[in-house]
């Protein structure tokens, strides 16, 4: 398991959505061999945890049913875990699916909804595994209709300080949380690269800090981009958020995010 508290380099997360919807690489690794050689490629590339994604959490996404999410999660959870030590992420709000995913071998929670389901505080106190609680304004399906804040970054902490409360008081180990804001849910363009430029308010927390901008729609409106030709935008995004403060970074391209941040981490450190 990676030591999540270890601060001398930055932590790679490398995203692997088996959906058919995804915003990026929806249906590219649908089946089990082509998820199980995307992970193996993400490995290979450097990722330090994989990222398992069995519902679409793209703008306007629809809920999908508890046995379909269990059958596309599962079958991959058990396969990376039997072939590999890696590190692997649950990336679900459902109690019933962080449960059978973690007994399947994942060992770290990624809950867009930051806990906030029935019966979700239990079951990440049940599983005693790191969880990430990430902010969002709305859902999915709602989430880009007109966001508004008053002060963002005050509302985002706000949000923390509440959930961070919340999971404490459900007798889960405040050390064992991470914290993410949501970069793309229920944020504009102008809420999403504000909130990156002041990211290291949130080191008030002393928790480590998530960061996923990887390909997303900001990232395409601020180059008038596609999915597919994201990547530069994606980097500076990074780099910008690790020198900010973000411990873990959330990518779609390991090797590239994973040079950038290299080279980044040895900057940021040099004492000469």
């Amino acid at each position: 398991m990676i030591d999540l508290n270890a601060h001398n380099k930055p932590i790679i997360m490398g995203i692997l959505n088996v959906t058919p919807d995804s915003f990026s690489d929806g249906g590219a690794f649908y089946n089990l061999d082509s998820a199980l050689a995307h992970a193996h490629r993400l490995i290979k590339e450097g990722a330090d945890i994989i990222d398992i994604g069995g519902e679409s959490a793209r703008p306007g996404a629809a809920e999908l049913p508890l046995e379909e999410e269990l059958k596309r999660v599962l079958p991959i959870i058990r396969a990376i875990h039997q072939e590999s030590n890696i590190s692997i992420s649950i990336d679900t709000y459902k109690p019933e699916v962080m449960c059978a995913a973690v007994a399947a071998g994942a060992n770290l929670i990624n809950d867009i909804y930051a806990l906030q389901k029935p019966n979700a505080l239990q079951a990440a106190y049940e599983c005693q595994v790191p969880i990430c609680l990430m902010h969002m304004q709305g859902k999915p399906a709602i989430m880009q209709n007109q966001p508004r804040y008053v002060n963002i970054m005050q509302e985002i902490k706000a949000f923390f300080r509440e959930r961070i409360s919340a999971c404490e008081q459900a007798g889960i180990a405040r050390e064992s949380l991470i914290i993410d804001p949501g970069f793309g849910f229920g944020k504009t363009v102008e809420h999403n690269v504000f909130m990156t430029k002041h990211l290291l308010e949130l080191s008030e927390f002393d928790l480590p800090i998530l960061f996923g901008a990887s390909r997303k729609s900001t990232i395409g409106a601020l180059l008038n981009k596609p999915e597919n030709e994201r990547l530069y935008g994606s980097i500076a995004a990074a780099v910008l958020a690790f020198t900010n403060g973000a411990r873990i970074i959330r990518t779609h391209d390991v090797a590239a995010t994973r040079d950038a941040l290299i080279v980044a981490n040895a900057i940021k450190n040099s004492d000469q």
